[in-house]
């Protein structure tokens, strides 16, 4: 019978569940933590502290900060008792706490993750500009494990995704009937949770995913100093056609600062075939300082103005072509930009000089659609004149210089 194998996780269903910092020196200095998650042995100099970062039920099993493994002596007991050797135990005083605690350190890392049975698997490759990691596991869901190459080892991490702690079933048995607290078994060997066609559209998405990066990003960087790290929300989904809402930020000359989506032209993942979406991208562009860009008013309009973008197919249909107003909540918006409503205007399709209309994807073209925030006055003007106002105030706003830039301390047009 094939041996099976489990990887031990915070079980998340615990409402009032504790919190613990990272480990620290007796100097107070907080430790190297990612070597106790690296699968070797660890060498220190004194004892260990940890504090309580949120109060709440201590608990046998916890992953402290930066996923390292905290445990009371019922489950080191079993561990020293069962796999001497492919653990170490490093005493750690908790604040306010008694008891007995360590920190759990696997001492084995092995090479058997199994890259055709997991769900997912994405290596680290030379264009990414992490040469140290080149090889090595980027990203990984429905993990499973070849049992075969795992030999005698009870306790180990997995080679290139060491984040993954790992435990044979007579450990997991033995864990569960002491009754311990915070812990959670998912099994990592058996059948593949997904299904040979489900495999293959999987594939096809990561490589329009691909195909999609590399058209934009190139793009992106001729309008300016495309920053790295994209803004992703922690909750994503909703009706952008990939399901993902990504927004980038862009440097550009005397200040300005570019906010973009980077999802509008996205392929529809419901069909798994080349498009570019809705055949749009939006871009906000200031002049005046951001100091938090991702807690900044004019991403937060840019996220407004995206949703309803996505919401709304008779919006996309006119932006494909021409020019719209909107309004959207002004809650969270600085108060020069609210009207008495409570409520920000917006510009949208304002040709500009300094930005091009749009880009070539392999799948079609896509337009990138300024957005202009519009003072309450500008937009009760443009209200109360229709398309007449609406070409006033591009004139007014050409006149003055201020083109497609978005602007709180300025003087109205209208």
């Amino acid at each position: 019978m094939a041996s099976r194998y489990f990887r031990l996780t915070e079980e998340p269903d615990i409402p009032d569940r504790w919190r613990i910092g990272a480990p620290v020196d007796e100097r107070g200095q907080v430790v190297n933590p990612w070597q106790f998650t690296k699968g070797c042995s660890v060498q220190l100099n004194g004892a260990l502290r940890m504090s309580v970062s949120m109060e709440g039920t201590p608990l046998d099993f916890t992953l402290a900060e930066l996923d390292i493994p905290v445990i009371q002596s019922n489950i080191a007991a079993i561990l020293t008792e069962m796999a001497p050797g492919d653990v170490q135990l490093i005493p750690v005083e908790i604040e306010s706490q008694q008891g007995s605690f360590s920190i759990l350190v696997a001492t084995r890392l092995i090479r058997c993750i199994d890259d055709n049975a997991s769900e997912e698997v994405r290596y680290w490759k030379p264009e990414d500009g992490r040469p140290e990691k080149v090889g090595k596991y980027r990203a990984m869901s429905g993990m499973r494990i070849d049992p075969t190459k795992v030999g005698d080892a009870k306790v180990f991490r997995t080679w290139g995704w060491t984040v993954a702690l790992i435990v044979s079933e007579d450990i997991k048995d033995a864990l569960e009937r002491a009754g311990i607290t915070g812990a959670r078994f998912t099994e990592v060997t058996g059948p593949s949770p997904i299904s040979p066609k489900e495999r293959e559209r999987n594939r096809r998405l990561i490589e329009l995913r691909k195909q999609t990066d590399a058209a934009r990003g190139p793009f992106w960087r001729t309008l300016g100093r495309l920053d790295e790290e994209a803004i992703i929300p922690i909750v994503v989904g909703g009706a952008w056609p990939a399901r993902r809402q990504v927004w980038r930020i862009i440097h550009r000359a005397e200040g300005r600062t570019l906010l973009v989506t980077d999802g509008l032209s996205d392929f529809f993942v419901d069909r798994v075939e080349p498009s570019v979406g809705f055949g749009l991208e939006l871009a906000l562009e200031t002049d005046e300082p951001l100091k938090d860009v991702e807690k900044s008013w004019p991403l937060l309009l840019l996220e407004r103005v995206a949703d309803e973008v996505a919401e709304h197919e008779r919006v996309r249909e006119r932006l494909r072509t021409g020019f719209l107003s909107m309004e959207v909540s002004g809650k969270d918006m600085p108060e020069p930009l609210v009207t008495r409503e409570g409520r920000v205007g917006v510009l949208l399709g304002m040709e500009s000089s300094e930005l091009p209309r749009g880009f070539a994807m392999p799948a079609g073209e896509v337009r990138l659609v300024t957005v202009k925030v519009l003072l309450p006055t500008e937009l009760g003007y443009l209200l109360a004149h229709g398309k007449n106002g609406r070409d006033e105030l591009l004139r007014r706003f050409d006149e003055e210089g201020q083109g497609h830039l978005s602007r709180v301390l300025r003087a109205p047009v209208a």
